[in-house]
């Protein structure tokens, strides 16, 4: 199968990832926080140097990091923890995830937060000024921004909607589950409390380990509880960071290959993932815009994306297109990509697109089986 999904998560990963998650299981059996022999502490070691690294890559190395099983629950977790107590005004941006989304209808429904978007206009910019105005007009409590949209690869300034709404005392949370490791960003700013990273994608690590970086200060009210090696006489969860927030038996091999990935990653360097990852970008456009029954769907001069890039096939509907590009031996991601909010934003809904994303490790062999299956499309459609 030619591979372009990796959106949904990177494929393949680097070989050294998979090598060490290998040397690393046969060689430790033991949980992380829970005994002081020799085993468990080198598997403790291997999870803090882990968080080191994430640091380090995502420029926070004030906050601490929390390892949850996936993105969806690290998001859970912060959003659920903030919304305890008395209703809250959260923005959102016209692109969110289900992960966000379905999480906010949840407390909609139940009274306890009213959800607005942040503006965007016709060419998909975020209007700054506009923005202001909304945040003077209806105070944030939290801003909750995707710092890539899933479905066709938009950047958003996260950096700088965070100081407006920081200027309005707003808990500010980033989910970078498309851009952490791919796409510079500047975690570490006291304008931004949470920022929640997916192991599985741009990280190049394996699925079932994700989490987030938070301010160890920010007011976040567990919702899972559990037991964590610490503290255990007491019954209420520890007031630590990030015990506090990790509960029951860590994915450490997981963990072994994240760290690995992250490894891999300061030794090829963001830049250079980056610029190549674009490259294959420019090639996928390039190459579906050759084929007249194609369009391309939410790509705008001037705005930043990462390789997601979203089309409608004339004549065929999305979900149809997935069974089709299927047999000809290619893996993409058709329909609403869990994230209906940025269809309805695109005029896409209810059908969806048919989505193509590409990694560092998208090649040529790639492409070749792509542009076979377009061309026989094309005298098939």
């Amino acid at each position: 199968m030619a591979y372009f999904d990796n959106a949904a998560t990177t494929f393949p990963k680097p070989d050294s990832v998979y090598t060490f998650m290998d040397q690393y299981y046969r060689a430790n059996g033991a949980s992380a926080g829970r005994g002081i022999y020799a085993q468990a502490m080198s598997v403790g070691q291997l999870v803090s140097d882990t968080r080191s690294r994430l640091q380090k890559l995502l420029n926070c190395p004030a906050k601490q990091i929390v390892f949850t099983p996936t993105a969806t629950i690290a998001l859970n977790i912060i959003i659920q923890g903030l919304l305890q107590g008395e209703r809250k005004t959260v923005y959102i941006t016209p692109f969110e995830h289900n992960a966000v989304t379905r999480t906010l209808h949840h407390f909609e429904l139940l009274g306890k937060v009213a959800v607005l978007q942040l503006n965007v206009d016709g060419h998909l910019r975020y209007d700054i000024d506009e923005i202001r105005q909304q945040f003077s007009k209806n105070k944030p409590d939290v801003l909750i921004m995707s710092h890539a949209s899933n479905v066709f690869g938009l950047v958003a300034p996260v950096e700088e909607l965070s100081v407006l709404a920081k200027q309005q005392g707003a808990t500010v949370v980033i989910d970078m589950a498309q851009t952490a490791g791919l796409i510079p960003c500047n975690t570490g700013l006291e304008t931004i409390d949470f920022a929640v990273f997916a192991g599985h994608k741009t990280l190049y690590g394996p699925t079932g380990i994700s989490g987030f970086a938070m301010k160890p200060t920010a007011n976040l009210h567990p919702v899972l509880f559990g037991g964590t090696g610490f503290d255990s006489a007491n019954q209420d969860m520890p007031t630590s960071v990030p015990e506090r927030y990790e509960m029951g038996t860590m994915n450490s091999v997981g963990i072994a290959g994240l760290n690995a990935a992250l490894r891999w990653i300061e030794e090829i360097g963001v830049e250079t993932i980056r610029d190549v990852e674009q490259k294959n970008r420019k090639r996928l456009i390039d190459m579906l815009s050759r084929y007249d029954f194609i369009r391309l769907v939410g790509i705008e001069p001037d705005n930043k994306y990462v390789g997601v890039v979203s089309v409608l096939i004339e004549g065929i509907s999305s979900e149809s297109c997935g069974s089709i590009f299927d047999r000809l031996g290619i893996s993409v991601r058709t329909g609403l990509q869990c994230a209906p909010l940025a269809h309805k934003n695109l005029g896409t809904y209810p059908a969806g697109t048919i989505r193509f994303s590409v990694s560092y490790f998208t090649n040529e062999a790639d492409f070749s089986e792509l542009e076979h299956a377009l061309d026989y499309i094309s005298e098939n459609i």
